[in-house]
């Protein structure tokens, strides 16, 4: 792996402002379908998966390109360990909705981007610069520390369950960071969206009771996580793991904002603070980057 390349600084600076922007919108699109449409989460991840599928099944054809080395067994293992990554996510996420709300929830799932870091580190000798896993970890702390709140320090098996499947999700992206050169990130993204609607489709068995409006949703908020998707995938590819995620943190102060627009949330001061921390570390990690 080669992260962060002289000749892409401009993509350093404007692609990953571009995922984090999908992600935020894509996160308040499925709050806005969790909540206000009130969906079933086990609803959501299957027919969330199916309108991912949907939306990129017309470009699949021109974008279709697996080399050689991922039909070995190593890579085809690899492959699966991220089916069965992202699967297990979903499901302990599901578990969790059975009990806590979105807000109680929220804390643990931002613990994500932590957990991709460490990971990353731990996995991929390439991404041990200290500085700017540094910064991360001050960032993706930061983030977490905003939203936690005393009654969060209380872990029954819900709770757990979300803990877990926040570290699955950071699982399945960084092994997938093993056999991303062996795709084109949208056949990858494809293949793997895909085989995880089959999977939870055979596993929930859900009914599709959904307005059209909330369809409409739905498939609007599939296109914003392919993008999101494949510019994360671009970052890991371009700039490596750490750096991708580092940049991808500045994802919740957008959230914040949606937040307060569509949903009529509060922001307060914690969320203001962690947000200026973040950017300073963005900055300072741009700042390294050039």
């Amino acid at each position: 792996m080669h992260p962060r390349k002289p000749e892409i600084v401009l993509g350093m600076i404007y692609l990953p402002f571009l995922g984090a922007l999908a992600e935020a919108t894509g996160m308040t699109l499925e709050k806005i379908i969790l909540r206000v449409k009130k969906v079933n989460y086990k609803n959501y991840t299957v027919y969330g998966f199916l309108a991912i599928v949907l939306v990129m099944l017309p470009f699949i054809y021109f974008f279709w390109n697996v080399s050689p080395q991922a039909y070995e067994l190593k890579n085809i293992l690899i492959l699966a360990g991220v089916l069965a990554a992202s699967i297990t996510a979903n499901l302990l996420i599901f578990y969790a909705f059975k009990r806590e709300s979105l807000s109680e929830i929220e804390p643990i799932r931002l613990m994500q981007p932590l957990f991709v870091i460490l990971l990353a580190v731990t996995l991929f000798p390439a991404e041990r610069q200290l500085t700017i896993v540094g910064l991360a970890l001050v960032a993706s702390i930061a983030l977490v520390g905003s939203h936690i709140k005393k009654h969060h320090f209380v872990y029954d098996k819900y709770m757990v369950a979300a803990l877990l499947g926040s570290f699955f999700f950071a699982l399945e992206l960084v092994i997938s960071r093993a056999i991303l050169d062996f795709y084109n990130p949208f056949t990858f993204y494809f293949i793997r969206c895909l085989f995880v609607f089959i999977i939870t489709l055979v596993i929930f068995r859900p009914k599709d009771h959904f307005k059209n409006k909330t369809k409409a949703i739905m498939l609007l908020a599939g296109g914003i996580w392919v993008i999101n998707r494949l510019i994360l995938y671009w970052g890991f590819i371009e700039l490596g793991i750490v750096f991708t995620t580092m940049l991808f943190i500045i994802s919740p102060i957008f959230i914040y904002i949606f937040a307060k627009i569509f949903l009529k949330e509060k922001i307060t001061w914690r969320h203001i603070i962690s947000s200026i921390i973040i950017i300073a570390c963005v900055v300072a990690a741009l700042m390294l980057g050039n």
